[in-house]
C-alpha cells in the first residue's frame, strides 16, 4: 500500500537540534582552528544522512532532551528525505572542508565549513532549508532519486 504524502510526517524539533549541533561544534572547530572537531561534524553528518537510526545529534534529542523536556516535539506534515538529502550535502561540503584545510589551503577549508554554518542557520532561525529546496527542485525535474514532492500543508 503507498504512503499517502500527506501522511508523512517530521519532528521539526530533531532537525532543530541536529542544526544547533552542528553550528555550535563548528563554530568551535574555527575558534579552536580544529581539523578534528569539523571531521567528527562531518562524520556524524554523513552517517546520519545514510542511516537516520545512527544520526548522533538526533540519538541525543531523542533520548536525552525530549525525554527530560528541555526541547518538546514539533511534529508536521513533512519528507524526511529532503532533510537527509540536507544532511548529506552538509557532510559532504564539511568533507571537501577538512580535505582543504588538511592540504593547507585554509581559507577554501573554512569558507566551507562558514558555508554549511551559513546553511544550518538558515533553516534553524529563518526556517528555510536551501537543500530540501534543492531536493523538491530536483524531484520537479524528475531526476531519479528525488521521489517526494513537498507536501501540501493546510
Amino acid at each position: 500500500m503507498a504512503v499517502v504524502e500527506s501522511e508523512r510526517r517530521v519532528d521539526q524539533s530533531a532537525i532543530k537540534v541536529n542544526q544547533a549541533f552542528i553550528i555550535g561544534l563548528l563554530l568551535a572547530a574555527f575558534v579552536s582552528n580544529s581539523a578534528l572537531l569539523v571531521a567528527l561534524v562531518a562524520l556524524v553528518m554523513v552517517v546520519g544522512a545514510a542511516a537516520p537510526a545512527l544520526a548522533l545529534f538526533q540519538f541525543i534529542y531523542r533520548r536525552l532532551l525530549r525525554p527530560l523536556g528541555v526541547v518538546k516535539p514539533n511534529v508536521m506534515i513533512d519528507n524526511p528525505e529532503p532533510h537527509r538529502f540536507a544532511q548529506g550535502f552538509g557532510g559532504i561540503v564539511l568533507a571537501l572542508g577538512l580535505a582543504a584545510l588538511l592540504a593547507g589551503v585554509s581559507p577554501l577549508g573554512w569558507a566551507l565549513v562558514w558555508l554549511v554554518i551559513a546553511l544550518a542557520a538558515t533553516n534553524l532561525f529563518l526556517g528555510f532549508c536551501a537543500e530540501c529546496f534543492m531536493y523538491y527542485q530536483l524531484n520537479r525535474l524528475g531526476i531519479p532519486g528525488f521521489r517526494y514532492s513537498r507536501p501540501q500543508r493546510g
